[in-house]
């Protein structure tokens, strides 16, 4: 026997959360299915100091938004918390945890299914592992449903795992000493959870970068391998960065505007913070004041790790994505004849590297290796033909070519807000419209033809 619902959201984090708002209020019926518990990624992926890169008053789910004394500041884990669950406790999203979707399949699909009708099939677990924080559904290993547990089917779909999956690191990792402590940031919590000693961060997103500065501060010796990361200004005359290039318009811009070179989901997040109050990061800075920088990790060849050579061009290319944008915000100022604060708009360094390669590092310099490296997608039990050949999911604000199957919480999905707190309503609240529209009409309404080569660029 299988459990019939209208609707089956796979994810229980906010995007899930989001378009459980929107389908309580249509009194549509639905299960929200997460593999662990509800927002525990918030719980179980993020460091100790974490705090948002965007400003508090960006976090606006649906039917609940920031509402704390210091909207331009950036909350802290604990804080971020704290608004989530207030925002669970706001209403009642019927979500089943511990409850991971093995496989996903339309009807009438695959070995065995006979059915032609509509709608999907979905078989679930309870993992053996309910802590793993890597995925909301469970990657299927290929398994036979008679493997599985039990049998829902549904109409419509929604895909809310986002778009961070499984951590990423590099086979070069298997080859370093059984003894060397190593972590992915995911799992990275503060400097005292580490071997005493120091360390080799290697990646320099925002995660990488942050996790860098927490150690830097703690007083540990770092050494960080330095990819091609952009950066930008915490705040330019007068005002945080965020906050002009939204009055410029600039993240409203659907991905569909953007040049297709732009259109990556796999480009690296520009490296700021919100801790303190919210400042630069500038990796020159910290190698002025002692941490080494590195170029990137390629190999590791007699106990030793090899470098490239690129340390100073990309010291550039993220000082230049830097001065463009507040280039960008200048040009926008002036257009409008604004009086605000006149400042310099070129960071001028405070650091150049050495001409020489740089000093060398052995496996036996360091007690620890963070790897910053990110994410890879996993959706292995997801089958369904909506994938370009890079992994990609093709669809169009979400919608794909799969009558009633759908992506939400995923980076670029629609806008640089998509991402984040501020865009995930406008991503949910258009999702909602078309599955209400699909189920009043008994699952007529028609496909809509996916966007080719949209990319979803990650985002926090």
């Amino acid at each position: 026997m299988s459990e019939h619902l209208p609707v089956v959201i796979v994810g229980g984090g906010q995007a899930g959360l989001a378009l459980s708002w929107h389908l309580v209020a249509a009194d549509i019926e639905h299960a929200v299915l997460e593999r662990d518990t509800a927002l525990h990624t918030w719980r179980d992926a993020r460091w100790d100091s974490f705090c948002l890169v965007t400003p508090n008053w960006q976090c606006q789910l649906p039917g609940y938004g920031y509402a704390g004394p210091d909207p331009d500041g950036f909350m802290v884990r604990a804080q971020i918390l704290a608004w989530l669950d207030g925002y669970r406790a706001s209403f009642t999203p019927p979500v089943r945890e511990h409850t991971a979707v093995t496989s996903l399949r339309p009807r009438g699909d695959g070995p065995g299914a006979e059915d032609p009708a509509g709608g999907f099939i979905l078989h679930t677990a309870t993992p053996a592992n309910t802590a793993t924080p890597a995925s909301t559904a469970t990657p299927a290993t290929p398994a036979t449903d008679a493997d599985t547990g039990s049998e829902i089917v549904a109409d419509q779909v929604v895909v809310a795992t986002g778009g961070y999956h499984v951590p990423a690191i590099p086979r070069l990792a298997e080859r370093l000493p059984a003894g060397l402590a190593q972590l992915h940031s995911s799992t990275y919590t503060n400097p005292d959870a580490l071997p005493a000693g120091p360390v080799l961060v290697v990646g320099t997103g925002q995660s990488g970068a942050q996790i860098a500065e927490d150690l830097h501060l703690a007083g540990r010796q770092v050494h960080l391998a330095v990819g091609n990361a952009p950066r930008f200004a915490r705040r330019y005359r007068g005002r945080d960065v965020i906050a002009w290039m939204h009055d410029t318009g600039h993240y409203a811009k659907p991905v569909t505007d953007r040049p297709l070179a732009q259109r990556s989901q796999d480009r690296t997040n520009h490296y700021v913070t919100g801790r303190d109050g919210g400042r630069d990061i500038d990796l020159r800075a910290f190698a002025r004041d002692g941490m080494i920088l590195h170029g990137r990790l390629v190999d590791l060849t007699a106990g030793r790790f090899r470098f490239a050579a690129d340390l100073p061009a990309n010291l550039d290319a993220a000082d230049e994505v830097y001065n463009g944008i507040n280039g960008l915000i200048d040009t926008h100022i002036a257009t409008h004849g604004l009086d605000v604060t006149v400042g310099p708009s070129r960071y001028v360094p405070v650091w150049h590297p050495p001409s020489s390669t740089g000093p060398q590092l052995g496996v036996d310099d360091i007690a620890a290796v963070i790897w910053a490296t990110g994410f890879t997608r996993d959706y292995r039990w997801l089958h369904a033909g909506v994938f370009d050949g890079a992994g990609h999911p093709q669809h169009l604000r979400g919608v794909t070519a799969v009558p009633g199957l759908y992506f939400l919480g995923l980076p670029w999905l629609h806008t640089w807000g998509s991402g984040r707190f501020a865009g995930l309503a406008q991503d949910a609240a258009h999702l909602a419209e078309r599955i209400g529209a699909r189920h009043r009409s008994g699952g007529s309404a028609q496909p809509v033809e996916p966007v080719r080569g949209a990319a979803q660029a990650g985002c926090r």
